[in-house]
């Protein structure tokens, strides 16, 4: 496996592989990583599976002690989504520690996750899907959403930023955020319903949805979602794209249209450091 990327860092601790963005990682009070399908002796059916949903529940759960050990979070503290392609956005405290992961689901349907508190790490899910990164520079907030097409669409980028505002004063141009990884323009076609969805956002589509023949469109989903995060005040100097396709690194990353569904999951993890 050749990895090369400009933004991401590769990490091996553990035996267990997971991604990091640098300018995330240059921010000193959070801590965050991307999952990859690498881990030594896993248990599940797909190697390192962070879902629930089609494992058996005690492999799924060794896979997440590991990774937290390797990655430097406390299994204890993680709130997880309960993910169905919309765009409800929860906010989380420490009461929530363990929903979706050693706690039942409460909520059919979380695709966001903010939260103010330290020590409290968000959970989010993907195999080809957008992974949003919100950090707040002053507040200290942060936030994680899912954003498939139906949720980019939706603007759940959007509704992140306003929860972050209404519930703790988040100012859009503080945020630093991160798009990615995720299946690229390369590899993203859809069909003519699903771009007509994305050129009605009323943004420059030009820039994110591509004609071909067929009726068949190529959809930028990192650009989309970068041109959303700019209408709602973040600077756009404040936003890093992913470089690195989730089916053409499809031996490190689970990609559901590369595996045509047979796959495992990868998480993401974003939390506030404790206080000392």
């Amino acid at each position: 496996m050749t990895f090369r990327s400009d933004v991401f860092t590769l990490n091996n601790r553990e035996g267990v592989s997971y991604l990091t963005y640098d300018s995330l990682s240059a921010i000193p009070f959070i801590r965050h990583a991307f999952s990859t399908k690498i881990g030594e002796g896993t248990r599940t059916i797909h190697p390192m599976d962070m879902s629930f949903d089609h494992d058996d529940p005690e492999a799924v759960t060794e896979n997440y002690k590991r990774f937290c050990k390797a990655a430097g979070f406390d299994f204890s503290s993680l709130v997880a989504s309960s993910q169905d392609h919309h765009t409800f956005v929860r906010v989380c405290t420490s009461a929530e520690k363990g929903i979706g992961i050693y706690r039942a689901k409460d909520i059919e349907s979380v695709d966001g996750l903010v939260t103010i508190e330290p020590g409290v790490t968000l959970c989010t899910y993907y195999a080809d899907c957008t992974p949003l990164f919100f950090v707040d520079t002053v507040t200290h907030a942060i936030g994680l959403a899912h954003a498939g097409w139906r949720g980019t669409v939706g603007r759940i980028a959007e509704k992140v930023i306003r929860t972050m505002t209404d519930s703790f004063g988040t100012d859009p141009a503080d945020l630093v955020c991160a798009v990615g990884p995720n299946i690229s323009v390369c590899c993203y076609e859809v069909d003519e319903p699903c771009a007509k969805e994305f050129y009605a956002l009323g943004l420059d589509s030009d820039k994110f949805v591509f004609p071909k023949d067929g009726g068949k469109y190529m959809v930028d989903m990192l650009e989309c979602n970068r041109q959303i995060l700019v209408s709602c005040g973040v600077k756009p100097g404040n936003i890093t794209l992913s470089d690195i396709c989730t089916q053409h690194n499809s031996d490190l990353l689970w990609s559901h249209r590369a595996t045509k569904g047979d796959r495992g999951t990868m998480c993401a993890m974003l939390r506030i450091n404790p206080e000392k």
